[in-house]
């Protein structure tokens, strides 16, 4: 099936252009930035060799439904989506951490406590609990934002504060709005009969100094859901929740000995896997959002979406 993995547009206006694990981002004269999220799958922080169909399609997709939806309490670089795999926002200086936040012990928080620790980013974890269980409050445990392709690294407030990577006053906002934010992906995920485990927001600075909300929100590669039916007898039994993310994804490499480590070989993805993957990314949209995933024509992803964003910026 055809996907899109690599990008080598010149757009009108075109200055530079930022290549992610995942998104491909267009800088242009007039402030505008053209985000493509490409079918690329990032695991472990390592991208694997093979595209999966319709990917950044449904990224892209509940991405703007997501900060359609939580304008009104924090705003956000979004302007217009002019392809199914295209958002085009406002230029903005990226903060340098990603703003995790945690409701539950599940994931990375999971396994720092199973490997002894009680602390996660300096903020305490319990005694006691369980993998999956609710904390008391959700723990915002941010971590530095990786590039080249280097992992990110837990780090804790005050660490950020000491070492000047946000400002005091910046970083107070920054847990305003990661807490408004999950409050409110909370509220969306309970109407589609889910549970909004973990997330991670990222925030930049417009010219005028606004501070907004970029990025991807409460996709599948971003955040951890669990499904609401279900969840306390699973507790109770201690065995595992049914999930909602690209958890499968990582516990299939570690089942066949990938964890981003040094010397590991990523494992081979056939195409009946990589074809499964992608059935599981629209099922997971259709469950997120509440509504049929329709399938973008793929015949050639790069030229409609040349043609979809020319079309837009010459409309500008």
């Amino acid at each position: 099936m055809n996907t899109i993995t690599a990008t080598e547009y010149k757009f009108q206006g075109q200055k530079s252009v930022y290549k992610g694990k995942v998104r491909e981002v267009y800088s242009l004269k007039n402030d505008l930035l053209v985000m493509i999220a490409t079918d690329r799958l990032s695991a472990f922080d390592v991208v694997m060799p093979k595209g999966i169909p319709y990917k950044g399609q449904i990224l892209n997709q509940i991405a703007t439904k997501m900060m359609e939806a939580t304008k009104d309490i924090v705003p956000n670089w979004l302007i217009d989506t002019p392809d199914p795999n295209v958002a085009v926002g406002h230029l903005c200086e990226p903060f340098k951490v990603e703003m995790v936040i945690r409701g539950y012990l599940s994931g990375h928080a999971a396994r720092e406590y199973k490997a002894g620790r009680r602390l996660i980013c300096g903020m305490p974890m319990l005694e006691g609990m369980k993998e999956n269980d609710k904390f008391p409050d959700p723990l915002i445990t941010p971590s530095t934002k990786a590039e080249n392709g280097e992992h990110d690294e837990d780090i804790s407030r005050e660490e950020i504060l000491a070492q000047g990577i946000v400002s005091e006053a910046d970083y107070i906002q920054l847990e305003k709005y990661t807490h408004a934010l999950f409050q409110r992906g909370t509220e969306i995920a309970a109407k589609q009969g889910l549970i909004l485990v973990d997330t991670k927001y990222e925030f930049g600075k417009t010219k005028d100094g606004k501070i907004v909300l970029i990025d991807e929100i409460h996709t599948p590669d971003s955040s951890r859901y669990f499904y609401a039916d279900g969840y306390e007898e699973l507790q109770e039994k201690g065995e595992p929740q049914r999930q909602l993310s690209k958890e499968f994804v990582r516990q299939w490499l570690i089942t066949n000995g990938f964890q981003g480590k040094e010397g590991q070989a990523i494992p081979e993805m056939n195409d009946t896997y990589i074809n499964s993957v992608s059935e599981r990314y629209i099922e997971l949209y259709e469950k997120i959002t509440g509504e049929t995933f329709i399938k973008a024509d793929v015949d050639n992803i790069e030229n409609r979406i040349q043609e979809n964003v020319s079309n837009y910026l010459n409309q500008k």
